[in-house]
């Protein structure tokens, strides 16, 4: 089993023929997505990789039945986009783009507030279902089907956390990269709740960064909450005070924002944290045998 996408997803493309759109779409057939089309406005009509190309979600919804969409759209008309995609029926939107304004994604949660759909990023790698469904631009061939679930601000700290799992002989159901802006659609406790709920899912990998509280809101759900083990990771312990290190929301701002504080924060909270991604595994192998 997994969560948000499965082998079920029926997935359009935002931005189907620009080049981005392009390579990963191509990437997510060869990993055996249901990509059933794309939107490209003004393309209307016209196919590409063997897909219809349409001018409007609305029209792709209507003609394909999808149910997921990925974002490869410019950030000047990314939020749009994403309002678009909400709006025709879309339950699950996946936002890649880097660099959306600050102004139009608060824009987008308020008017995803009454909207029966999940969005997941901004500025993300986007969401993998191993052996089911790729909607990203994480490689594929890292994930190997298992039983532990991945949550990470982090692209590449996703990637490595997956090998990490799959060289310990345990394997990924669902992994999440959630984004690293200061406003994202699915935050780290979201996440985290989706894949406790998840019966196939018996462990899960929390990847953290300095910065903002998801953390810390993640941790005292899953202490109240969580009944399978976790284990953590906080990315930025060497990062200089107030400023932003690669994602845009990774800035301490106070003393709670450092690494140090978060790691002292799960381990309250009955996280096993590691101090080095490259201990993943090894301690989740660890921890599922206790």
């Amino acid at each position: 089993m997994s969560v948000l996408v499965d082998s079920n997803s029926r997935v359009i493309v935002q931005g189907f023929t620009g080049s981005e759109g392009s390579f990963h779409a191509s990437q997510m057939i060869e990993f055996g997505t249901q990509v059933v089309g794309g939107v490209t406005p003004g393309k209307g009509g016209q196919t590409h990789l063997d897909r219809p190309v349409f001018n409007t979600v609305e029209e792709a919804v209507q003609e394909t039945g999808a149910d997921v969409s990925i974002l490869f759209v410019p950030p000047a008309f990314a939020a749009d986009a994403i309002m678009e995609a909400a709006e025709a029926g879309i339950s699950v939107i996946v936002a890649i783009t880097e660099g959306i304004p600050v102004r139009d994604m608060i824009k987008v949660k308020e008017y995803l507030k009454d909207k029966n759909c999940t969005l997941v990023g901004p500025n993300c790698p986007g969401v993998i279902s191993a052996a089911e469904a790729k909607v990203g631009i994480m490689p594929g061939f890292v994930f190997e089907k298992g039983s532990i679930g991945i949550v990470s601000k982090s692209g590449t700290l996703t990637y490595e956390a997956a090998d990490q799992i799959v060289k310990a002989g345990l394997g990924v159901t669902t992994a999440i990269g959630i984004g690293g802006d200061p406003i994202i659609g699915t935050t780290t406790k979201d996440a985290v709740e989706l894949l406790m709920n998840d019966p196939m899912t018996k462990g899960i990998v929390m990847i953290g960064e300095i910065g903002g509280n998801l953390e810390a809101l993640a941790a005292d759900w899953i202490k109240e909450n969580g009944n399978k083990p976790v284990v953590g990771f906080i990315a930025g312990e060497t990062a200089p005070k107030g400023r932003t290190m690669g994602h845009a929301g990774a800035i301490v701002g106070g003393a709670d924002d450092t690494a140090q504080a978060k790691k002292a924060k799960l381990r309250a909270c009955g996280i096993h944290v590691v101090d080095s991604p490259a201990q993943i595994g090894a301690k989740m192998a660890e921890v599922l045998k206790d």
